[in-house]
């Protein structure tokens, strides 16, 4: 048929081209693709790869499609128009083949295109092979390849795993919660720290696999842990013969397991051992290569997560003894008022250290209250803050106003040889009158909570933090008042409070505004609760909690004091001073005085304004003797003294002193070392 075919066509001359004798002995076959003539010879060996008699195939590529599938059929087909579309030389393709006995084998064919002058595809000479061999190596090889991948991906997905361990309960937890054991085929682990010279057994086996006695043990002992510690070498224990014939002591507590194999691992760091780490296993005997390199890879990386625990123990330990020793060891009893105080440390190993509150007893029943949080989480912050609490309170305890205090303290640690702010709010609180001046450094508003349990906000006017406003010359902090009333109390926190992972701030003093307003009613248990807030929602950083609640009215006591900075260009300081004002006089019993007084207050406090520079300082206060007076003093820096003259009948200015002059009981000018002060007094019933 061949002669036949090749008479009546124009082949090449040497068509068929001849095989080589090489390829039949590896069981390849070569063809011989006319592609003007469509005709594809095929030597005897390629007939066997597509297991086809010579009698069976008649040159046509057509026949061949018995043994080919369509699906690989149609790929062929579609790579090698490709080939030819495309320009490409040779081409090659592994596609399988239909047996007669109904079997799949895998087959590669590769071929090479020639082209004439015009780059015309004119034939394909190629080769067929059986690759079912191949393929089966190649498979196992990839079988292989994957198991070591697994087994290099669980290492690196324990540490992984381990990177998040903050302490080593957690390292503990990791590894035996962690799908490595399992895929590793252990059946528990065993794990061992060194302490003061001995072994301490930090995590044992399943259920009752504790051996007495080996809670502590020496690293001269015939144990395991003790001999990798000693040896700095792992131990793979092969068979349970060997374990028994190894440890004779310890074998007998442990038979009752069914433990087959076991590897004890050294921990090492920093090139010294820090403890052991041992796997048992119960179906298992022996370790190959790979499995011994990697449970001393894991052995390495668990050693590493175990000394930053331990590090990080430390620290937290250290820091929080820190903070903790410079936080006040006790609260003061204030007199008209309920207080309760919280600290909750940072989570997060030595990350600890900035937030911080205090109490400070003040004459004339007002008391001071603090929170503030220094930047950064470290024992730096800590010590930064201790010394922040120090000045805050001396500069309070000097009598100093609230302004004052806040500006003086942002002086004091912009002069710290330190790099670190200071978020902080400073309210002081006369509780006769239940009139709170606020002062806010860069910090977060605070709430008030009122009888009835509803809560709300307070908007405080703010400046910056301490420390930026001395750099920035920014030292004028505005003073808000707000009046509380008995059984209102207000909440001072620091941001850890309201900080959500995922939700801005505004979001966090909603949630817990609505907290504060379902909460308990008891003071203390309120502040437990707002702490035990943030355990549950996984916060990591430090909260400091201040709650000032004011108890019923009290009679006041002499030398009760309130004060406030009127700025120049200021009309909400102004408004303020109006309001301290009112509140005290309505709260010191002398209503029926309340509008005499402001009048005269604020007619003082425009004269110095409008004649003098930097403002002024309004104190209002109740002095004690034979009869009982209500004092307003205003100063300024001028030293000038004002004096009353008759304004005439078309006149404006000095009619302000002839007005405190006519309500007034009592007033006066005196010379102060960077100014005066004008005084007025305003006699007041006794207190009923």
């Amino acid at each position: 048929m061949d002669d036949r075919v090749a008479g009546a066509l124009s082949l090449p001359d040497d068509w068929p081209a001849h095989p080589d004798l090489s390829l039949a002995l590896n069981r390849m076959g070569s063809f011989d693709w006319d592609l003007d003539s469509g005709l594809m010879h095929m030597e005897q060996a390629a007939l066997d790869v597509f297991d086809l008699r010579a009698d069976e195939y008649d040159n046509k590529p057509t026949t061949l499609g018995t043994r080919v599938p369509p699906d690989e059929g149609v790929r062929l087909d579609a790579m090698v128009t490709q080939a030819l579309k495309s320009g490409r030389k040779n081409y090659g393709a592994y596609f399988r083949i239909l047996r007669r006995d109904g079997t799949l084998q895998w087959t590669h064919t590769q071929g090479f295109v020639q082209r004439d002058a015009t780059g015309r595809p004119r034939r394909i000479i190629g080769i067929v092979r059986d690759a079912t061999q191949e393929l089966a190596d190649a498979t196992a090889r990839h079988e292989l390849d994957e198991e070591r991948r697994r087994r290099t991906s669980l290492v690196e997905a324990t540490t992984a795993a381990l990177a998040h361990a903050r302490t080593v309960k957690d390292v503990i937890d990791v590894l035996k919660n962690s799908q490595g054991l399992a895929h590793l085929g252990a059946t528990s682990l065993v794990m061992g720290l060194i302490e003061a010279g001995r072994i301490h057994l930090v995590a044992d086996g399943p259920e009752g696999a504790f051996v007495p006695g080996t809670r502590y043990t020496r690293t001269d002992d015939q144990y395991p842990m003790s001999e990798v510690v000693r040896t700095l070498g792992p131990r793979f224990i092969e068979s349970a013969e060997d374990f028994a014939e190894s440890y004779p002591v310890l074998w007998p507590h442990i038979s009752h397991l069914g433990i087959t194999s076991a590897a004890y691992l050294p921990l090492i760091a920093q090139a010294r051992p820090i403890g052991a780490l041992g796997l048992l296993y119960s179906d298992k005997n022996g370790f190959t290569g790979d499995e011994r390199n990697l449970l001393v890879a894991l052995g390495s990386s668990i050693a590493q997560s175990l000394q930053r625990a331990m590090l990080y123990e430390q620290e937290h330990d250290l820091a929080e003894g820190l903070q903790q020793a410079m936080l006040p060891r006790r609260i003061p009893d204030v007199p008209g008022a309920q207080i309760a105080v919280r600290y909750r440390s940072a989570r997060m190993g030595r990350d600890i250290g900035g937030d911080w509150y205090d109490v400070i007893p003040l004459p004339g029943g007002r008391v001071g209250t603090v929170i503030g949080d220094v930047q950064g989480h470290d024992t730096h912050a800590a010590a930064v803050m201790g010394q922040l609490r120090i000045v805050l309170r001396a500069y309070a305890a000097e009598g100093h106003s609230p302004a004052t205090v806040m500006a003086r303290a942002s002086v004091f640690l912009h002069e710290l040889d330190t790099d670190r702010f200071a978020t902080c709010t400073y309210a002081e609180a006369d509780l006769t009158t239940g009139v709170v001046q606020v002062v806010r450094a860069g910090h977060v508003d605070p709430l008030v909570r009122d009888a009835d349990g509803s809560c709300r906000k307070v908007l405080v006017e703010g400046g910056l933090p301490l420390g930026l406003s001395a750099e920035f010359g920014r030292l004028e902090y505005p003073v808000s008042t707000v009046e509380l009333d008995p059984g209102q109390t207000m909440v001072l926190f620091t941001d850890g409070l309201v900080e959500l992972p995922g939700a801005d701030l505004d979001e966090g003093m909603q949630l817990l505004t609505a907290m504060i307003r379902n909460g308990p009613e008891d003071l203390q248990r309120l502040a437990d609760r707002l702490c035990a807030s943030v355990d549950e929602r996984g916060g990591e950083d430090d909260v400091a909690v201040l709650l000032l609640r004011r108890k019923a009215a009290h009679a006041p006591q002499s030398g009760g004091r309130l004060q406030q900075h009127v700025g120049q260009n200021d009309p909400e300081a102004l408004s303020s001073a109006r309001h301290m004002i009112r509140a005290a006089v309505r709260a010191w019993g002398a209503k029926e005085r309340a509008d005499e007084v402001e009048l005269a207050a604020d007619e003082l406090t425009t004269n110095a304004l409008m004649h003098t520079d930097g403002g002024a300082i309004v104190t209002i206060r109740v002095l004690t003797g034979p009869e009982r007076r209500l004092r307003v003093d205003v100063e300024d820096r001028s030293s000038a003294l004002p004096r009353r003259r008759d304004a005439g009948d078309a006149g404006v200015s000095g009619r302000g002193l002839m007005l405190v002059d006519r309500l007034a009981d009592a007033w006066g000018v005196e010379s102060r070392g960077t100014g005066k002060c004008v005084w007025c007094e305003f006699v007041i019933p006794p207190r009923g």
